[in-house]
């Protein structure tokens, strides 16, 4: 079946960090042409339904805009129960809830349970890729890849390797990390729509041996991405430095071990080095921006500059030290932090990281985060008067920005007509 979908469409042609508004697309009475699960076509309404007039139609109408779905690019789903706990420094908080909470995932069923129900309250907000973190259970990512298959989705994981600083029952050891995770490697990367992440949690629960092991599974398997933690909090910098003496800083930890090259996928980097700023540049690595946890856990202000150095950013909720499941919502803060830097995000910026940003800080933006022919057909239907107090904000716009800014500052899951993944409707609200 093919199908023809009417809205406004918002796409991107380019960086609007370079470029500005110019960078992206907007038809106000536009259409997307979607067959065998990817984007065909997309332009003006009118001519695509001459073009193509036995497509089913779909009309959203005038007051809705169909984008690119949301791109997580930085999560932990067996921290979904524990989201919006009281919140204390980033040690206490893992000590606290999150090394309690991730013990339970050495039971299968729970492991699913808690996937499935991840994926499901993402999906309602209009996120159709995530980038997670599992536990060191090899279980939670059989859960986790097996939830997002049978809803069809791109998505990104890796067992969570921990060999020191982590209570017992949550450590693995350097060789069952490296097994582990090739084996999990073997099983999923590049099935159905889904991708192995090599997983260090962050260099203070893996030893220098545990590092190096990791950094020769990625060698041996260069196509994988990487992820980790660096530099979240002044605290932990110090810890690292601690631990690591004889390390340069911290990103340093990572590079001794060949952990650090096109395809690492860093969050938070808010405390970096001068070193470390060029570094990562040179490299090719990739940053995730956190702000509803950065602020929620008090780790400090994302420096948004670095993405003019060339370093690819992309943009995420860290569930659950984050503190919501929104997209919407992880803009907004973005848009606040931002403003206490003075750098002042244009809503064409905020669009962009929250979709070809992150596809790009993932190696993924030839598949997803755009609407353009030939990529995957993932997209989010936004309702651009979902609220009264939305709707009467916007009922003057005279742009595009003006009618979206308040639902990225106001937004919710109200905001959000329907999701596409892989081409196939999972509802309209």
């Amino acid at each position: 079946m093919t199908d023809l979908l009417l809205g406004q469409v918002i796409s991107f042609t380019g960086d609007p960090f370079e470029l500005g508004e110019a960078a992206a697309r907007h038809e106000a009475r536009g259409a997307v042409l979607v067959e065998n699960g990817r984007i065909a076509a997309v332009g003006p309404a009118d001519a695509l339904r001459v073009a193509h007039p036995r497509a089913r139609i779909t009309d959203y109408g005038d007051g809705a805009l169909i984008s690119a779905g949301f791109i997580d690019a930085h999560v932990h789903y067996p921290q979904t129960a524990i989201i919006a706990s009281w919140g204390k420094r980033l040690i206490d908080w893992l000590e606290t809830y999150t090394f309690p909470e991730e013990m339970r995932f050495s039971d299968p069923a729970h492991a699913a349970e808690v996937a499935g129900r991840y994926l499901d309250l993402v999906l309602a907000q209009g996120t159709t890729t995530v980038c997670s973190y599992c536990t060191i259970h090899p279980a939670s990512v059989e859960a986790f890849f097996e939830a997002a298959a049978a809803r069809g989705l791109r998505a990104y994981a890796g067992k969570t390797c921990m060999d020191r600083n982590a209570p017992e029952g949550l450590r693995d050891t350097a060789q069952s990390a490296y097994d582990d995770s090739k084996r999990l490697l073997g099983r999923w990367h590049g099935r159905d729509r889904l991708s192995y992440v090599i997983t260090p949690r962050f260099s203070p629960t893996s030893t220098p041996g545990q590092l190096e092991a990791l950094g020769a599974l990625w060698r041996e398997h260069p196509d994988c991405l990487m992820q980790t933690h660096l530099s979240e909090q002044a605290d932990e910098v110090a810890w690292v430095r601690d631990l690591h003496p004889q390390a340069r800083d911290y990103l340093d930890t990572y590079e001794v071990h060949g952990l650090l090259r096109e395809g690492a996928v860093f969050g938070h980097a808010i405390h970096l080095t001068a070193r470390e700023k060029a570094r990562l540049a040179e490299a090719g690595a990739s940053l995730v921006h956190c702000p509803t946890s950065n602020t929620f856990i008090g780790s400090g202000l994302f420096d948004m500059g670095l993405v003019t150095r060339g370093i690819r950013v992309g943009l995420a909720t860290d569930t659950g030290g984050g503190s919501s499941f929104s997209m919407l919502r992880t803009m907004a803060a973005a848009y606040e932090i931002g403003q206490l830097r003075g750098q002042a995000l244009h809503p064409a910026q905020l669009w962009w990281l929250a979709t070809q940003g992150s596809a790009q800080a993932l190696r993924a933006e030839d598949r997803i985060g755009n609407i353009a022919p030939g990529l995957e057909a993932d997209l989010v239907v936004i309702d651009l008067a979902s609220t009264p107090a939305i709707e009467q904000a916007t009922r003057r716009a005279g742009s595009l920005w003006q009618q979206l800014f308040p639902t990225i500052m106001m937004g919710d899951d109200r905001a959000i007509r329907e999701v596409w993944v892989g081409g196939r409707p999972l509802g309209r609200r």
